[in-house]
């Protein structure tokens, strides 16, 4: 198990975010943070609520720790970002960086948690747990994926420790635990065994009844794809009791971005827009 390093006050970067059902609409009727967290919410009400978390330098610092809290009330929708990608910068005194996400979600509610990718520079340290508790007839689509580095410059899989911990419950039974460690002590990163030449790697998990019908949908399409001898772009589905994942590894940044708009576009009905249209 992989756990966050505990904040302590001088640290921590908190946010929180509730949203309510007030006159048949989402609304956000209660948000908070503290430096370094932003949180910024340029649909607080409508369809669906659309908010942007985010910090200031665009990044976590050694020894940054920031945590977010989201209660999404029964029949609400919700969207959350962030402005950009999250960039965990070089950690010369090797204090590591973190981030905490916990939210709730009640009857009938719809989290689309898609941030940016993790940018993690070379002798960086990263430790991220997600918690997501769901009504039984509550759903969520959950997007979690990181970069290289800042390939570009050369800088490739250059990090000294990269976990990620993401879990889900449903009415209080866990449906789904994805965790993942990346330590050069376990030997090079971006050797042909373990990250190559791929620059790109992301989870995309569909759970619950209002997306049953895209989670069909995805997971019949990518049988269909054929197998292409060193694409630059690789996935995988695999079918849940009430949902599918999509695994993909690309070579390009950018086409994984694509490849995930093409499947999650559907949402945006959902979403009263299509959130991602500007932005890949």
């Amino acid at each position: 198990m992989v756990a966050p390093v505990e904040p302590t006050s001088r640290q921590a970067g908190l946010a929180s975010l509730e949203v309510q059902m007030v006159c048949g609409e989402s609304t956000v009727t209660s948000s908070f943070t503290t430096s370094p967290m932003k949180l910024l919410a340029p649909r607080s009400r409508g369809r669906s609520v659309w908010a942007y978390t985010s910090s200031f330098g665009g990044g976590l610092v050694a020894g940054d720790q920031t945590k977010l809290d989201v209660q999404l009330r029964p029949g609400t929708s919700c969207f959350l970002g962030t402005q950009a990608s999250t960039k965990i910068y070089r950690n010369p005194a090797s204090l590591p960086s973190g981030h905490e996400t916990g939210a709730a979600l009640e009857a009938g509610s719809l989290l689309v948690f898609a941030p940016d990718p993790v940018q993690a520079f070379a002798r960086s340290i990263y430790l991220q747990r997600q918690r997501f508790n769901l009504a039984p007839d509550s759903s969520l689509v959950l997007l979690d994926w990181f970069t290289s580095g800042r390939a570009a410059r050369g800088e490739r899989w250059e990090c000294s420790r990269f976990a990620s911990r993401n879990e889900v419950f449903v009415d209080g039974r866990c449906v789904f635990l994805d965790s993942l460690l990346l330590s050069p002590d376990d030997g090079e990163l971006c050797s042909n065994h373990r990250l190559g030449r791929f620059n790109c790697v992301a989870t995309v998990l569909l759970l619950g009844p209002a997306l049953q019908s895209l989670a069909a949908r995805l997971l019949e399409s990518i049988k269909l794809e054929p197998v292409v001898r060193r694409s630059d772009l690789v996935f995988s589905s695999s079918a849940l009791a009430d949902g599918a994942v999509l695994r993909i590894a690309g070579v390009s940044v950018e086409a994984v971005g694509r490849l995930i708009h093409h499947n999650l576009q559907p949402i945006s009905e959902q979403l009263g827009d299509d959130p991602w249209s500007r932005k890949w």
